[in-house]
This record gives structure tokens, C-alpha cells and sequence, in this order.
């Protein structure tokens, strides 16, 4: 069941004069973190840090369990939640997972699909990435798919062959209209909760090559409008000379997000 119009996530661009920007975007995945009492706790402490940071988009990824607490607690304010995955079935015998209705049952409006931690954790491949995202699109849920590559990846130099991959066979399928409702987050695995993080040069050089395969299979516009975020051990710290680049559209935080004052600090980047 698509959402109604009133519904949807806001807008996808600031404007500024003549000139269309692609709006930031910060999320926090809280992974296996949090009981429901903890998230309500954590999204009334946020609302005021993040009350005006118009800015950018803010979404919380809670568990399962927390996403009604979580849309409960962030009612009327800029704050949207997102599940952390999804199957492609609408139901069916799936002991364990969640469908896009009870996402959307339970106060989400994003998900998260193809994290690393899936990827690795439960075997999932660039082919359920793909079902699960157009099982998403097809609800009117707004993905959030990651891509990135491993530290042995990397140290072979295969890290534009490993990213190709991943974006051609997840994406594969999509039309123009059904791929600018997509956030691209580029999450090199090494750098997701080892304290290493990219360098803000080196995570740009992969978003630049993300808009680049995104120009050619679904043409320039869509590819300069697409959000491409950046996740790996990002924090307070790092976050101002993350967003700095041209290419970096906001940031998919993991550990750095279980704090309202530290999460509220990345949102409040400027």
C-alpha cells in the first residue's frame, strides 16, 4: 500500500537561488541496540537537539522491536524512522524476518537494505539486495542501499571492480523514476566499527565513482540528484570534514548514533 502524499519523507532538495543542492541526509543505525523504553527515552532527548536542523533529513534505524516507540516518540517532528531490513515477500513462512507493510505498520518510512553486516553476518547477495529494494520501492518505503568494499578488497585494488558489482546487480531492474526515490550509502567495510574511517579524499573518490556508474545506466541528472551518504566510524569529530566535499551527501552513522548528544553533534554538522 503506497503512502499517502501527507505521508512522505520531505522534500529531497534545498534550493538555493537557481541552483538545485541535494539535500544531506544523517541516519543513525542503532544495529542491535536499545530496548523500546531506551528508544522513546533516546528520540524525546533528541527532538530538541535537532529541532531546527532544517538542514538535512534526520532518521533513527532502530530494532524491530523499537520501531513503534521510535515513530511514537518522534510524532510531529523532523525525525523519521527507518527499519534496518526488510524481506521481499510481501508474508510468508520467514521465521525471523519483517515485510514491508509491518515496516510500514510499525511507523517507518525508510529502510535500510544491503548493510554490510547482513551481507557478511547472513550471507545476503547483490540479488536479494535487488528484491528486497524493489519489494521497498514498491511499498513507497524510500531504501537506504549500501555498497563498499572489504580491507582485503581494498589492499587488492579491486574497490571500483567490487562497487560496480554490487551497484549493477543490486540496482539492476530499477527505472529512472523508481531510482530517484534511492540513498546510495558507501560503507567501506574496514571502516565500520573499527575506529578507522576514510579519509574525506578517499570517500569521495568512490562517491564520485558511484555518480559516475549512476550517470551511465539512469543519465547525468539522476546521477548529480542522487544522495550518496558515507558510513564508517563516523563521529563528531570527523563529520565536518566528511560533508565538506562536494560529493559526500550526509552520513550513515552506527556507534557515534546511540547517543543523543554525540548524534545530535554530527546532525548539527555546520
Amino acid at each position: 500500500m503506497a503512502l499517502p502524499y501527507s505521508r512522505l519523507p520531505i522534500p529531497y532538495f534545498l534550493f538555493d537561488g537557481h541552483r538545485k543542492m541535494r539535500k544531506p541526509v544523517i541516519a543513525g543505525n542503532w544495529k542491535m541496540y536499545k530496548t523500546i523504553a531506551e528508544t522513546s527515552a533516546f528520540v524525546r532527548d533528541l527532538r530538541p537537539l535537532v529541532a531546527k536542523s532544517d538542514h538535512c533529513e534526520v532518521i533513527v534505524a532502530p530494532p524491530f522491536t523499537s520501531l513503534r516507540a521510535a515513530a511514537d516518540a518522534a510524532r510531529g517532528s523532523n525525525i523519521a524512522v527507518a527499519g534496518q531490513d526488510v524481506h521481499w515477500d510481501p508474508e510468508g513462512a520467514h521465521t525471523g524476518d519483517i515485510s514491508t507493510r509491518m515496516l510500514m505498520d510499525a511507523g517507518a518510512t525508510h529502510v535500510i537494505i544491503g548493510h554490510s553486516e547482513r551481507r557478511h553476518d547472513h550471507d545476503e547477495t547483490d540479488e536479494q539486495v535487488n528484491r528486497k529494494l524493489k519489494a521497498a520501492l514498491a511499498a513507497s518505503l524510500l531504501p537506504i542501499v549500501c555498497v563498499g568494499e572489504t580491507l582485503e578488497e581494498r589492499e587488492a585494488g579491486r574497490t571500483a571492480e567490487v562497487l560496480e558489482r554490487q551497484f549493477t546487480r543490486g540496482l539492476i531492474g530499477l527505472t529512472g523514476p523508481e531510482f530517484s526515490r534511492i540513498i546510495i550509502a558507501y560503507e567501506p567495510v574496514w571502516a565500520i566499527g573499527t575506529g578507522r574511517t576514510a579519509t574525506p579524499e578517499m570517500a569521495a573518490e568512490s562517491h564520485a565513482q558511484l555518480r559516475r556508474l549512476a550517470a551511465a545506466r539512469f543519465g547525468d541528472v539522476a546521477a548529480d540528484q542522487v544522495r550518496i551518504l558515507y558510513g564508517g566510524s563516523v563521529k563528531p569529530e570527523n563529520i565536518r570534514g566528511l560533508m565538506a566535499q562536494r560529493e559526500i551527501d550526509g552520513a550513515l552513522v552506527g556507534g557515534a548514533s546511540l547517543k543523543a548528544e554525540s548524534f545530535a553533534a554530527i546532525v548539527n554538522y555546520r
